[in-house]
């Protein structure tokens, strides 16, 4: 794999966390246009004499787009500061404190003091399982997360390289990348949500024997359903797997140890799945997938779109460091 630069990995992640941030507003509004339009198609108004769809569907994206706009905007703001809230719901994470682990922050403390980083906060996952993950979007909110299992069952030196990979992501500017994914990817589920409710109560005034009329609300549930799938898609095109065979490099070069790394990513493929996880997008926050994936990557077309790159491949590759 050809090495990139720490500035050049920060520079890529920046970039597509901007165009991420512009092409948002773009697809939601043409989510709400396809919405208006297929609305009008079902509904009484489309039998309105010298009054095109178009233009019946165009009055009535004017009226609903700015309550659209206003909504998402607000549920952004919220989701964005409350990023941290969020994530420790989604994995069952709770705050740990140095009395109650002091060897997880002499680990983390040398790390950072090694690399002239600020100390993340750390968070602890009530699990036996072994896995781990960073989260956060700037320095007030960057924590590193560690099931128990992970911290029993690790050594020093490999707990100290998956400590060192989660500040790798933390550094490489992943993690911002993957929280507004995040938001993003719940702020569609909830317009898909709306819709189809929406479309639901609609069909409840309209008369049984309409089945053209069922047939187009049918298609409009699909299309709101295959643009989320869409924009899903795009989520895992942007956010490289690369992201974490750089992750296990700056692991390697901050800890001089890549064999520690190959050694904790093998245990943790044993056991990876976190009982607290089942949320498809927080998933892919984790060093390991937490889920079906994670024994799966490697059969047939599951691996092809899957988050995380075989760890067989990360273990090898570290193995040749």
């Amino acid at each position: 794999m050809q090495y990139v630069g720490i500035q050049t990995q920060q520079s890529r992640n920046n970039l597509r966390s901007l165009l991420l941030l512009c092409l948002f507003p773009v697809l939601v509004c043409v989510l709400t246009l396809m919405f208006c339009y297929l609305f009008v198609m079902v509904s009484e108004a489309s039998n309105q004499p010298d009054v095109t769809l178009t233009q019946l569907a165009m009055s009535v994206f004017v009226q609903i787009a700015p309550y659209v706009l206003g909504g998402v905007l607000i549920w952004f703001i919220i989701a964005y500061f409350a990023n941290t809230s969020i994530i420790n719901s989604a994995t069952g994470s709770q705050p740990l404190s140095r009395k109650e682990n002091k060897r997880v922050y002499n680990l983390v403390e040398n790390l950072c003091m090694s690399q002239g980083m600020k100390m993340p906060q750390i968070n602890i996952i009530n699990d036996d399982s072994l896995n781990a993950f960073a989260s956060g979007i700037n320095e007030r909110t960057y924590t590193i997360s560690l099931s128990q299992g992970i911290i029993e069952k690790l050594d020093d030196p490999e707990l100290e390289a998956v400590i060192a990979h989660e500040l790798s992501h933390i550094r490489n500017h992943d993690v911002r990348l993957l929280i507004i994914s995040i938001v993003f990817v719940g702020i569609f589920a909830m317009l898909a949500q709306v819709a189809m409710r929406s479309a639901y109560y609609s069909s409840m005034s309209r008369k049984r024997d309409d089945k053209n009329g069922a047939a187009l609300l049918m298609i409009l549930i699909l299309i709101v359903a295959a643009v989320g799938y869409f924009f899903s898609m795009l989520m895992r095109f942007a956010i490289s797997r690369k992201r974490e065979y750089l992750a296990d490099a700056g692991s390697a070069e901050m800890t001089k140890n890549p064999l520690a790394l190959a050694s904790a990513l093998r245990k943790i493929s044993a056991d990876p799945d976190i009982e607290a996880v089942h949320r498809e997008d927080v998933a892919q926050l984790f060093i390991q997938h937490p889920g079906k994936q994670a024994k799966s990557a490697l059969s047939g077309l599951s691996g092809l779109f899957a988050t995380h790159p075989p760890i067989e491949k990360r273990i090898q590759v570290l193995e040749q460091f």
